[in-house]
């Protein structure tokens, strides 16, 4: 593992390997894409087609990271099953889900449908599979019943959530954990873990109602910037940061699927980068320049938590994974990206480039510890 051994061992681990990537046109899984790609991984997707016409995917696509693409919805159970069976999976990363907390609110059916029976159709569809060794499905931070607690949540706390977003998150974290129990653990041939991440930014994210696309959609056109929550608390990290831990987990439960790693897993970033909203918007118009501003949005808005933080011990400690920017890095990274691209650069390689600087300090990191 690159993390944790050399970039080739990683690269023999994963090369010819047949991953399955739901989510594979969303933010976090283009991003996972390209980092399997480099390592020679055969990658079949399943997701929504991309919204607008900015997004990650396009470049991914470009990169030729996908060996099939398949446009279609997790709702739907025969798509499932028929986009497991063509890709012939060795490993399953479960992305794919709605994300986002005020939509969950406009929306609580399709959040429920998308994040619990979607799980649902996605580990029975491996349940009756033949050849799946290792899956990883990805929920949330927000999976736990926040009690706005000034320490980090740990992975033997209860779930919960307030809104239906984060509730249909600790919902889709019991389905893993019954699936785990009921078909997978006894039976030694399959390996499930859950990873929850903080707030994850970077290059390529454009979705509404999230914080950096909405600060560069609003310098890039020369206004002031809405804030609704400028004092909430969160811990921020580049996606590189938990996409390197769902990596690290999945090399683990491919060699060992009836082994301990079969379990939920935080992967958070370090306390120095667990910041205010408004430490991430000052921090982000001052990388930008050229006179980038905020202002407070003082309109009614929906229940959103105002503390929490996640306790990632378990992963330092078992799974050796550290974070590996910090703050000012994952902001310097993620405005730079967003700049490559208002500027016309190729985003292939530029995001390769991110990809390759960050592993080499993940390396560096680990071998000084």
């Amino acid at each position: 593992m690159e993390d944790v051994v050399s970039r080739a061992d990683r690269e023999a681990f994963w090369r010819g390997k047949r991953v399955l990537l739901t989510g594979h046109t969303g933010f976090k899984g283009s991003w996972l894409a390209f980092a399997l790609h480099r390592w020679g991984a055969e990658i079949h997707g399943l997701a929504l087609a991309p919204e607008g016409e900015a997004n990650l995917f396009k470049a991914a696509e470009r990169a030729g990271a996908f060996a099939s693409s398949v446009i279609g919805d997790i709702r739907d159970r025969q798509v499932v099953d028929a986009a497991l069976e063509k890709s012939g999976a060795e490993i399953v990363f479960h992305l794919a889900a709605q994300p986002l907390v005020r939509l969950s609110y406009r929306d609580p059916v399709g959040t429920y449908s998308t994040n619990v029976m979607g799980t649902v159709h996605v580990l029975d569809a491996v349940r009756r599979a033949i050849g799946v060794r290792a899956v990883v499905a990805v929920t949330s931070d927000k999976c736990y019943e926040n009690n706005e607690w000034f320490w980090g949540y740990r992975e033997n706390e209860p779930m919960g959530g307030y809104d239906p977003y984060s509730n249909s998150k600790g919902c889709s974290e019991l389905v893993v954990s019954a699936f785990r129990n009921s078909y997978f653990r006894d039976a030694g041939v399959v390996g499930l873990g859950s990873g929850r991440a903080g707030n994850v930014i970077g290059g390529g994210d454009w979705s509404e109602d999230r914080l950096v696309p909405d600060l560069i959609r609003n310098i890039l056109a020369g206004q002031e910037v809405p804030i609704r929550n400028p004092l909430a608390v969160r811990p921020w990290q580049h996606v590189l940061e938990p996409l390197s831990g769902y990596i690290a987990l999945a090399e683990r439960l491919y060699a060992e699927p009836s082994g301990p790693m079969a379990e939920g897993w935080n992967f958070g970033p370090g306390a120095s980068s667990e910041r205010t909203v408004l430490d991430v918007v000052n921090s982000v118009c001052s990388a930008w320049g050229d006179g980038a501003a905020w202002r407070r949005d003082g309109g009614a808005h929906v229940h959103e938590a105002g503390y929490l933080k996640l306790d990632s011990s378990k992963a330092r400690r078992l799974l050796k994974w550290e974070p590996a920017w910090n703050f000012d890095q994952t902001i310097q990274a993620t405005v730079s990206w967003y700049k490559a691209e208002a500027a016309g650069k190729d985003l292939v390689a530029f995001t390769e480039k991110q990809i390759s600087d960050y592993f080499a300090t993940s390396s560096a990191q680990l071998e000084k510890n």
